[in-house]
């Protein structure tokens, strides 16, 4: 064995689920299809700098346009058209009036298959002491909700990253109720790829070249109580032919997420187009630091999806594009993301909260068994039979030893 360098089963049985578990991992990491793509603020009239920033990503035979705005609310149109050459348009007279309908469209016009929008309506505070009263539906523990539509938003040309690509809507409350934002902000930080990966800061979400990723955060917002939390409303509008579905994704823990279970995703039924669905995904884990660790993490939670009734809150792009009525012409859905129970006193620590999520197209990124993972299950799996096997070669080679001391009597 030692001159023809083979190894023995067991041995090979944990070179091999390593190395399955490496090339899973590098397939992830590669995510393999790659797209051109481009982050631009549109400069509004006379070239002034207003809050609209376009991701454009070209593929083979088809194009994703990711439209960003903080006029109004803020708010992403995902767009999917199958042409390389579609164009974003913008009316800027049109698109700050009382009647934006129309106001954003793409050319050619017939290009768009399939789209959709995310609004980002407003953020919650509440009492954390008081967490039986928030489950029980109950408004007591409820401070002044933050409107996102009334804030007012810096430039997003000024924090424009063409090679990170990466741009940050940042925003105060001009209404500032209690004082709690003079020296605070809240901000949704872009991001863009051009292909699959993993992203290096936790909670390391996993990403396709058909994804972008958007960052909640929330810096130095003074607390209106000495338990409070924190919880943002999410808005989807979808065709009338499609829906949104809430799923619960499980999965061992490992490496890259520690401690964290779950993935919760909001993923469109709509089958319209050639490349997917649209999906809205998320891990249930927020960070009280710049420098994310397990040591600041915060717990999110989220309740069901509501889909009855609902209508689009105040003004934002979604209306520009879609048009009036959206609630006649279009599904609307909404969602609540509250961060920390047990674990909310982070945010008073420190001040700092981040939340992380990817949206895009196509069916949503799912981890598998990272290489770390797959050694400790093949160690695991491969040890037992290891020491059988060595047990059963010692038991043989005693019964041999035994036998050739035995000497017949004549």
């Amino acid at each position: 064995m030692g001159g023809s360098g083979l190894l023995p089963p067991p041995l090979l049985l944990l070179r091999g689920l390593w190395l399955l578990g490496s090339f899973s991992g590098l397939l992830a990491a590669a995510g393999g299809y790659r797209r051109q793509v481009t982050l631009q603020a549109i400069p509004g009239l006379n070239s002034s700098s207003t809050n609209l920033l376009h991701v454009r990503a070209v593929g083979q035979n088809d194009t994703l346009h990711y439209v960003w705005s903080s006029i109004g609310a803020p708010t992403v149109l995902l767009l999917y058209t199958q042409s390389e050459s579609s164009a974003l348009r913008v009316n800027w007279t049109k698109l700050l009036s009382a009647s934006p309908a129309g106001a954003i469209w793409i050319e050619p016009p017939g290009s768009v298959v399939y789209s959709t929008a995310i609004v980002f309506t407003k953020v919650f505070e509440y009492n954390g002491a008081n967490v039986s009263a928030l489950s029980k539906g109950q408004e007591e523990p409820f401070y002044p909700t933050y409107d996102l539509a009334g804030f007012s938003w810096q430039s997003v040309n000024r924090t424009v990253n063409q090679t990170a690509l990466t741009a940050r809507f940042q925003g105060v409350d001009t209404s500032d109720p209690g004082g709690a934002f003079g020296n605070g902000t809240i901000s949704f930080q872009v991001t863009a790829y051009e292909q699959g990966g993993r992203d290096g800061p936790l909670p390391c979400l996993l990403h396709t070249a058909n994804s972008s990723k958007v960052e909640f955060i929330m810096d130095n917002v003074a607390p209106r109580g000495n338990s409070s939390r924190f919880m943002l409303e999410v808005v989807t509008v979808e065709e009338r032919g499609g829906r949104k579905r809430l799923q619960s994704v499980r999965s061992i823990d490992d490496e890259y997420t520690p401690t964290i279970f779950e993935m919760a995703q909001l993923v469109s039924e709509s089958h319209n187009n050639s490349i997917g669905p649209s999906f809205f995904q998320w891990k249930t884990t927020a960070y009280g630091s710049r420098e994310a660790s397990r040591e600041n993490a915060i717990r999110c939670r989220y309740r069901p999806l509501q889909t009855a009734n609902q209508t689009l809150p105040g003004p934002s792009i979604a209306h520009a594009y879609f048009g009036e009525g959206l609630g006649l012409s279009h599904r609307i859905a909404a969602i609540n993301i509250s961060f920390g129970g047990e674990d909310g006193e982070i945010y008073a620590e420190k001040g700092y909260l981040s939340w992380s999520a990817l949206l895009g197209f196509g069916t949503p990124p799912k981890d598998a068994f990272s290489p770390l993972v797959m050694t400790i299950v093949a160690v695991a799996m491969g040890t037992p039979v290891v020491l059988l096997l060595a047990g059963g070669l010692v038991v043989l080679f005693a019964r041999r030893k035994r036998h050739s001391q035995y000497q017949p009597i004549n």
